[in-house]
């Protein structure tokens, strides 16, 4: 299971010409979902998801976590994170896991990250969203469950 982590001051998501989420302060996260994956890699990303201390303290230092700012999340479902681009020019997603299997672990994803009790939100799964942000920082992180990179 793979994220890409951006801290941001607002996101919203779109489908079509109708807003389905929107956030402030918080976290976007893409969320792509390989075929092996479990709800082991569900749980460890979620965590580190909810204990990543990548906003600033009163010394503006990285030290808090989007639980201790009470953010807000916005999850989106990406295959794309799966993407393999190191042979020739088209991506292969052989990796990515098929749209069932890779639907109940964006459900369970959700519900372990809804379990904080912050405000989250999601986009909708297997359907073309327009997502939009203002990035802070930019602060980006890319997280692997398998600890990859």
């Amino acid at each position: 299971m793979r994220a890409v982590i951006q801290r941001v001051k607002e996101a919203q998501v779109r489908i079509g010409n109708k807003t389905v989420g929107d956030i402030g302060k918080g976290l976007l996260v893409l969320l792509g979902v390989e075929h092996n994956d479990s709800l082991g890699d569900v749980q460890y990303l979620a965590a580190k998801t909810l204990e990543l201390r990548i906003f600033e303290d009163d010394a503006s230092k990285m030290n808090l976590s989007v639980q201790d700012i009470k953010g807000e999340i916005m999850v989106v479902s990406q295959f794309t994170l799966l993407g393999d681009c190191r042979k020739g020019r088209r991506p292969s997603f052989s990796d990515a896991a098929p749209p069932r299997h890779a639907n109940a672990l964006y459900e369970q994803f959700i519900s372990h990250i809804s379990k904080s009790l912050l405000k989250v939100v999601t986009g909708e799964f297997q359907t073309m969203m327009e997502v939009h942000l203002v990035n802070d920082g930019p602060v980006t992180f890319i997280l692997d469950s398998r600890k990859r990179f």
